[in-house]
This record gives C-alpha cells, structure tokens and sequence, in this order.
C-alpha cells in the first residue's frame, strides 16, 4: 500500500528547515517524524521543480502541489475510455439494469478498457462527490419515520394449514431513534392506519411531524413539491395535531432514520422468528413486541445509551398530549347526487338535500356512519344500512311534493278508503292486491281519491261500489261512471234507507 503524501504545510515546514534553518536530512526527519529517504524524495522534488525558499507569498498550496507532484505523462496511444457516469447514473435508476450490464456494454468495442472492479469503485467515487449526503439533525419529539419492512413473516391459519404473509410496519424516533414495529396483512389503508394509531398508543404522544415513504395508502399523487396525501391519512395527522411530510420519491435518503430502523427489525426481530410458527396476528405481535422492547434496551456504543433511554429522556417529554378518543377509521370517496338525490355507497342509496342534485359531494364512511359534505359542510348524516340494494332516506332531503308522496302507506291509503266509504275501501284493496306490489297501486287510488273535490264523498262511494261490481280497476273508469251519473242508482239506495210510504203504494202486506 502506497505511503499517504505528506500536506503542503508539511512540506512548506521542511523546505523551511533545510534551506533556511540549514539542518540536514537526517535532522529534518527527526523533527517532521519522517524517514531520511522520504525527506530526501521531497527535497530531490522541490529542486527538480525549481522551488527556493522562501516561496513566493502568492503560491497556494494547490499550485505547490501542481509543482512537486506534476502526475505522469500519458501515452494518448494507450489513453483508456473513460465511462460516461452521468450516463450510468441515469441507466441505474432503469427497471432491472444492473452495474454489471452497464459495465459490459461499456467495454464492447474497448479492448483497453478498465475492470469491473474499477468500474463500480470509480462510480462510487463519482457518486459521492455528485451526491453529497447532508446530515439531519431531528429536535426532540419532532419527527417519527415510518415504512413498510420488505421482509414478510408467516400467519398459519389453523383450520386450513394455510400460510399468509404478514407486513411488518416500523416506525423509529428522529432524535432518540426508538423504534416501534407491529404486523399487520396488507399495505392497505386500514392496516396503514390502525398501524398509525397504535403507534401513537406506545409513544404516549404524538409527533410534530410523520415522515412517510410514497406509499398509495398514504400519497394519492406523489411529488417532489406538492405531493397529495390521502384523505383518511391527513385526517388522523390533524386528529393527532401532527403534519405529514412524504420523503421524495427516489430520496431514500430523507427517511434514513427509518431505513436503517427496518434492516435492525429485519435482523433483531424478524430474524430471531424464523424458526417459530403463529397462528394469529395478535400472538405474532406479542412475540414483536418482546423483541423490538430488547432492541430500544440495548445499549448504542456511539451514545453510550439505549434507545429506550434517550426516549423517556429526549423524545417522550416533547411529544404532544394524545387526543381523549383514539382515531376513529374512516374512508372517503366523492359521488355526484343522482337526480334522485341519493347516492350510492356499498351498493346502498343515501339521500342528501334535493337542491344539490349533480353536485359533485364528498363522502366519509365509517363502520357506522355515513356522511355527505358540500364545500366542507355536513349536509346529511346517515346510519349505515346492514344490508345491500336498500334506500336510505330522510324526508327534509325531498321535495315538498314528493315528500307528501312518500307520506302515504298502504295503511294510510286504506284509511282514506274508510273515511269514503266501505265499498271505496274495497276498491282501493282490490287495485293494490292486483299490482305486484301494493305501492304500485297507490297513483291509482291517489287519483281516485282526488275526484271527492269535483264530485263529492258521497257520489264517489257510490261510483266506487259501482266500479267494484264490474270489476273496473283504473281511475278513468271511475271518472266515466261519476261524468255520466252511473252512480246514481247506487247513490239513491245508499242515500233512501227508509222505504217511502204513501196511499197509492201498496205496502208488502198486500200480497199475503
């Protein structure tokens, strides 16, 4: 391995030593902790060079360095290609493009060109002076990093033997690094979020800030700038009084903290479960739970302290008090108000105000609600139906008209028939029995009701006893009978309850 070259002060302190002071090399050695030869390879250097002392003032140790250490001459004949790295850089950021296909490509046609060895370290070299990496510094109790584990661990379904991944979430501490890990089955929303809540639990508090990957269950649009957080996701941030900042996509670097968080849950927790079987979610938890609590207690040689220490010290007192009532889960979608002021959700129909129709409305579901919102407003609150296909309505939302017509039952259809008569009663039975269903029926006798304002109750019973006898089931049929007065017979014998008495009729005794 080569000697390190000695800095330009130290060499300015043995040009001063030998020409001015006037000691030998071997008194010069001494005093700089250097060997006689190399003493003499840089005095040899600084007479080929032509350097005397004192050096001008205006020579920079740049261009002293430039003067002792000039570099070989290259042949160009033996020149090697030099990779072009930008281009190299941008290819790596490809699907499946790898160092070693770049590398190939790069010496075909080459016969001069370098290993692969140097290839990847010169890279490297380039990278780093490119990409400069710029430390953070976390306050106390400011952020929390969080991320998704790419390593999985079993679930066994004990009735079927059937095995299903689990996702491990982790979470650590920007100043403390404490970390927190729990399994759940999916990446998905609820299991995001359920994730966020426990989290939260076990610190005792809750951040100013959630650093996140681009995760869809938390960013809907990712971007460098303005990234768009899901709906759910910033609700639980604004429950907890917490803000959510997403790491830039291809930026693995702002969430750091939480990446090397996830390769020590990878090897401390997941590593020690291989060879143990779990049946349910909650006993694989249990057993992370004991093992993410022996990580935070061990001790960091750089702090001298354990995670779990440098929590209850640092993190835990800044972190803000937790809300009264844990955050209730909630998903939210956006429907436009059919014209008949319902909109679907699960395959049920919710109604909202009927002056919103085609207005393009915001929906929260919960397991138990479901909530429309206009421009941020409430403007209808619903229970959500158990069942599927069902309309949920509620009579405010409605025009007056239709509400009047969603007041009518079959009972209250049957009370009107009543109040007419008995034989209008019947017809109205009649009508909704022959309909497939009884509400069909009710435009039916809602018109043969409103004829009492031209024709009065009692000609309407009778037109209706009339309409019974022959069957007529329809309100023209009923209006032909009242326009040309064939209810008339039927008015005189229910109106004539008493026989007439006169001299010139003889009465029922004659005849016996």
């Amino acid at each position: 391995m080569p000697t390190e070259r000695l800095s330009m002060r130290r060499i300015r302190d043995l040009l001063r030593l030998t020409f001015e002071n006037g000691l030998s090399h071997r008194q010069v050695a001494a005093a700089l902790g250097l060997s006689k030869g190399a003493t003499s390879v840089y005095l040899r250097r600084a007479r080929g060079a032509g350097l005397t002392w004192p050096l001008p003032e205006e020579l920079s140790d740049t261009a002293l360095e430039r003067l002792l250490f000039p570099g070989p001459i290259i042949d160009p004949e033996v020149l090697r290609p030099m990779p072009n790295w930008a281009y190299v850089d941008a290819e790596l950021r490809r699907p499946n493009v790898t160092r070693a296909l770049l590398w190939e490509e790069y010496r075909t046609g080459q016969p001069n060109a370098y290993g692969y060895t140097w290839f990847c370290v010169a890279f490297d070299a380039w990278k780093g002076k490119v990409s400069p990496s710029m430390r953070q510094r976390h306050a106390a109790g400011e952020k929390v990093f969080v991320d998704y584990a790419g390593s999985t661990i079993d679930v066994i379904d004990p009735r079927t033997g059937e095995a299903r991944p689990m996702k491990l979430f982790v979470a650590a501490m920007g100043a403390s690094s404490y970390i927190f890990a729990t399994a759940r089955p999916s990446e998905g929303l609820s299991d995001w979020i359920s994730c966020h809540v426990e989290m939260l639990e076990v610190l005792g508090g809750a951040p100013a800030i959630i650093v996140c990957d681009n995760l869809k269950a938390g960013v809907t649009k990712p971007d460098r700038y303005e990234p768009t957080i899901n709906r759910t996701y910033q609700d639980l941030a604004s429950h907890y009084g917490a803000a959510v900042i997403p790491a830039r996509p291809y930026k693995p670097k702002d969430k750091s903290k939480v990446e090397q968080s996830v390769l020590l849950a990878q090897r401390w927790v997941l590593a020690r479960l291989r060879h143990q079987r779990f049946f349910s979610q909650a006993e694989l938890n249990a057993a992370i739970a004991v093992h993410v609590a022996d990580l935070n207690q061990r001790i960091m040689r750089a702090y001298g302290a354990s995670r779990a220490e440098l929590f209850a010290k640092i993190d835990a007192p800044a972190l803000k008090a937790l809300p009264a009532e844990p955050f209730t889960f909630a998903t939210w979608m956006r429907r436009r108000l059919a014209p008949d002021y319902h909109l679907e959700v699960d395959e049920c129909f919710y109604s909202a105000p009927f002056q919103l129709i085609k207005e393009v409305l915001d929906v929260r579901i919960t397991d138990r609600t479901v909530e429309v919102f206009h421009k941020g407003a409430r403007v209808a609150s619903h229970a959500k139906s158990p069942g599927k296909r069902s309309f949920i309505s509620i009579p405010e939302h409605m025009p007056s008209a239709h509400r009047r017509h969603a007041d009518w039952t079959p009972a209250r259809i049957m009370a009107s028939g009543d109040r007419i008569g008995p034989a209008t009663a019947a017809l109205f039975a009649a009508i909704m029995a022959d309909r497939p269903h009884p509400e069909q029926g009710f435009r039916t006798c809602l018109g043969i009701i409103a004829l009492e304002k031209t024709y009065g109750q009692a000609r309407l019973a009778a037109a209706c006893e009339r309409a019974g006898l022959i069957n007529a089931r329809s309100v023209g049929s009923v209006r032909s009978i009242l326009q040309n007065g064939l209810d008339r017979a039927f008015l005189d014998e229910t109106v004539q309850t008493e026989p007439l008495r006169h001299a010139n009729i003889r009465g029922n005794t004659f005849f016996h």
